[in-house]
């Protein structure tokens, strides 16, 4: 395998890495280049969710059975995380 064929990211792996973030912003998960969780900013979070909800409708039509079930499943969970997030609830990741 090429190191282009190796450094190709598929769209489950690019959707995957934005729900991360999300999740970094949330205050979920620890940020990978300190090993510190920040406090959440769910301005940033819910931007991140804005933004595969774009992805979503722009590639309406156009993605695999897996990766349309992947974006929505995606959604429905970032989206319920903002909810709870938003009532006042920290973190649903324990370390």
């Amino acid at each position: 395998m090429s190191i282009e064929e190796q450094s190709r990211i598929s769209f489950g792996s690019f959707i995957i890495s934005l729900a991360s973030t999300a999740a970094l912003h949330f205050g979920d998960i620890p940020d990978p280049q300190t090993g510190e969780r920040h406090e959440p900013d769910l301005v940033a979070a819910h931007q991140m969710i804005d933004l595969i909800s774009l992805l979503q409708e722009k590639t309406k039509g156009n993605l695999t059975p897996d990766e349309a079930k992947l974006v929505d499943d995606l959604l429905y969970e970032l989206r319920m995380r903002y909810v709870q997030a938003q009532q006042g609830e920290r973190r649903i990741i324990t370390p």
